[in-house]
């Protein structure tokens, strides 16, 4: 069971896939979280990507999927070995169509398939007074919101005392181009997806848990409408 989430920034996909992942005995596969693992393995790929992040270039898709493809040998490792594990859970992954078709050929190739792309929806507006509300620690990274979650001392991180900001980019009309551009490039994508009848449109803008139950529910309402094999 292979399942993707796509939302835009502010959508939530990080903190759902976090919580849907244990529950599903998925593997939360963040292409941000793989090319920070391989930088610090110093794997060839990964010497690859610092080259990449050192002339400020965007990662290859080859790069990308190459490392999407050695998790997916992980995952299937550790299912032989009996761990509980059923398959990846994609969180910013793929981002095109060149990437969406590469991981399509890669689970042909083990003879296995996406099940869902789960698709998290909120209004515009809900998404910039999001970001619009986010600070981050300049020293550890730690986030926190004006709102949800300020830190316990105005201006000072909670974890390691460092100044908490606004980063340059989560200024309203920096967030508004970032939407705009997230949704040009995704609406293809989905397309994509929306032809195989893969596509689950699920609210976003309500508590975290009913977003992760109805997540749940539109996965079993998928599953039990699928024929059996």
């Amino acid at each position: 069971m292979h399942v993707i989430l796509m939302g835009p920034q502010g959508s939530g996909k990080g903190t759902q896939a976090e919580r849907l992942g244990p529950r599903l005995g998925l593997v939360h596969t963040s292409t941000g979280d793989l090319f920070r693992a391989a930088i610090a393995a110093e794997t060839a790929l990964g010497r690859r990507i610092k080259d990449a992040y050192d002339r400020g270039e965007l990662i290859a898709d080859e790069i990308t999927t190459g490392l999407v493809e050695e998790r997916l040998d992980e995952i299937a490792r550790r299912r032989r070995l009996g761990e509980g594990v059923h398959g990846a859970l994609f969180d910013g992954f793929p981002r095109n169509r060149v990437q969406a078709e590469a991981l399509e050929a890669a689970l042909l190739e083990r003879r296995e398939r996406i099940n869902a792309v789960v698709q998290l929806q909120v209004p515009a507006e809900v998404l910039i007074t999001r970001l619009a509300g986010r600070r981050v620690c300049e020293q550890c990274g730690a986030i926190y919101h004006v709102d949800t979650n300020p830190p316990r001392v105005p201006g000072v991180c909670d974890r390691c005392g460092g100044r908490v900001v606004q980063r340059e980019d989560d200024t309203p009309a920096a967030i508004q181009r970032r939407l705009d551009t997230y949704f040009e490039q995704t609406e293809p994508l989905l397309a994509y997806y929306r032809d195989r009848g893969l596509v689950l449109t699920v609210c976003a803008d309500r508590p975290i848990d009913a977003v992760t139950d109805a997540i749940i529910e539109a996965l079993d309402r998928k599953r039990n409408a699928e024929p059996a094999a």
